[in-house]
């Protein structure tokens, strides 16, 4: 039998971006764009993280995030500290800017959303979620191998 599981994942990964960013651009929501986004949604969640949550969380690469992120500081999305407590460690804040887009940002996911799942019942979407998240465990477990 042959397995076609990660083609049709990085497929469906690359169709969601762009569809995202075609879906942001329909609402007229310039603030961000979907990488940037995601990297949001971890700190709407939990503000104040290292940039490595953000990188575990998102799963970039930090050598591709310190790009991302001077972009969004220039922006006005984000503020950098250092950590009080380790000063190796740099943490990421929301801006009063950036928690006034989350509304915006959760429309778009809303939207995707119905999309991915369109003609899934609850029961499918169920299911289909824990073998995502069975996935992504062997995956990361293969990393930290």
């Amino acid at each position: 039998m042959k397995n076609n599981g990660g083609f049709l994942v990085t497929k469906i990964k690359q169709l969601g971006d762009r569809l995202f960013e075609k879906v942001l651009a329909q609402k007229g929501i310039d603030a961000f764009n979907g990488a940037q986004g995601r990297i949001l949604y971890v700190l709407w969640q939990q503000d104040g993280v290292p940039i490595r949550t953000i990188s575990e969380q998102c799963g970039l690469a930090i050598t591709s995030l310190t790009t991302m992120l001077e972009r969004m500081e220039r922006q006005g999305l984000i503020r950098r500290e250092a950590d009080s407590r380790d000063k190796r460690k740099t943490l990421l804040y929301l801006t009063e800017k950036s928690r006034a887009l989350r509304a915006d940002y959760e429309a778009v996911s809303e939207q995707m959303s119905k999309l991915y799942y369109k003609g899934f019942t609850e029961d499918e979407i169920t299911r289909f979620e824990g073998y995502l998240e069975r996935i992504q465990q062997n995956l990361e477990e293969k990393l930290k191998a």
